[in-house]
């Protein structure tokens, strides 16, 4: 089983307000030759950790594909600079952020170099277990689902996340995957095609 997480909390001047641009991203990995076997529902979450920017809107999604974690991770990142995220430090807003949560029972990374780097594509993701905004939309499309490492179940994580997280579902708009978003004749295929129209 393969899960991705989606979000975004900043507004994209070519697809519009964050769950716009969430279904344009579902769509546009599509495309690219993911099967979107399953989507969460929407949910609308306050940052972790707390700050005062815009609230996020996330999803998990399964997914069906033949490439393997680092080729699918290399299209998440692809796509996510595509639709205009620019990496400006951690935790900060986006216009758009994809993880791989998940890819079967796969673990990959996890363990510091002896320089104390991390791998580069860690699987399970490292920080799943401790955010509401991807644990409950994750049991929306795997309630079965186990953890790679430790085994748990998506319920006990749920039930041992730190409190104080806020997230609130969010009824599905009419576009596709349940968002706002519609692809507009001639729409630019992403941001920097945008930015060279006339």
């Amino acid at each position: 089983m393969i899960l991705i997480g989606i979000g975004a909390n900043l507004a994209s001047p070519v697809y519009g307000e964050p769950r716009a641009t969430c279904g344009a991203a579902l769509a546009a990995l599509a495309e690219g030759g993911l099967t979107i076997a399953q989507r969460s529902q929407w949910y609308k979450s306050a940052p972790v950790p707390a700050s005062d920017q815009p609230w996020f809107v996330n999803a998990v999604v399964r997914v069906r594909t033949t490439l393997d974690p680092d080729r699918l991770i290399a299209l998440l990142l692809q796509t996510e600079e595509s639709f205009g995220r620019r990496r400006i430090g951690e935790n900060a807003p986006r216009i758009l952020d994809l993880d791989l949560l998940a890819y079967g029972q796969t673990v990959i990374g996890g363990q510091a170099s002896d320089a104390g780097e991390a791998a580069k594509t860690t699987v399970p993701h490292p920080r799943l277990h401790e955010r509401a905004f991807v644990l409950l939309p994750l049991r929306d499309v795997a309630p079965d689902w186990r953890h790679s490492v430790s085994g748990q179940g998506v319920r006990a994580l749920i039930e041992a996340l730190p409190p104080g997280q806020q997230t609130e579902v969010m009824a599905d708009a009419g576009g596709p995957y349940g968002s706002e978003w519609r692809q507009p004749r001639n729409a630019p295929r992403n941001a920097d095609d945008a930015s060279r129209q006339d």
